[in-house]
């Protein structure tokens, strides 16, 4: 079983190879919870996803919004207890709408090996 620390240099570390469905499908766990502020309903976007293959769909409804990605960023992982944080960058262009920078904190938790949870901030 990874510890917190390993899952957050395994996060990290596919982040940086662009490996996002190979992260929910590695270091998820089957009951993860989702958290977005309140203000992402306006874009369509639930504020609390439950559950692996919710959020599976939730990143491909996101993803089919994009029509091209022009950058990604992710910062070294902060590591306290069973957290840990990244801060997370993209310059796209999402369809029908212009290029734009999007920046978010994302603080997830650990527990047994697996991400049971996390939330992001923008």
């Amino acid at each position: 079983m990874m510890t917190t620390q390993e899952v957050a240099n395994r996060y990290y570390g596919l982040m940086l190879e662009n490996k996002r469905e190979q992260i929910v499908d590695e270091l998820y766990g089957q009951d993860i919870i989702c958290k977005e502020p309140e203000h992402a309903l306006a874009m369509g976007i639930p504020t609390t996803t439950r559950g692996l293959e919710a959020v599976k769909a939730k990143a491909k409804a996101r993803a089919a919004m994009i029509a091209e990605i022009h950058g990604d960023f992710c910062s070294e992982p902060l590591i306290a207890g069973n957290f840990f944080s990244v801060v997370l960058g993209r310059d796209l262009t999402l369809k029908g709408k212009p290029r734009m920078n999007l920046q978010e904190i994302g603080v997830f938790e650990v527990k047994e090996g697996k991400i049971v949870s996390e939330q992001f901030f923008y």
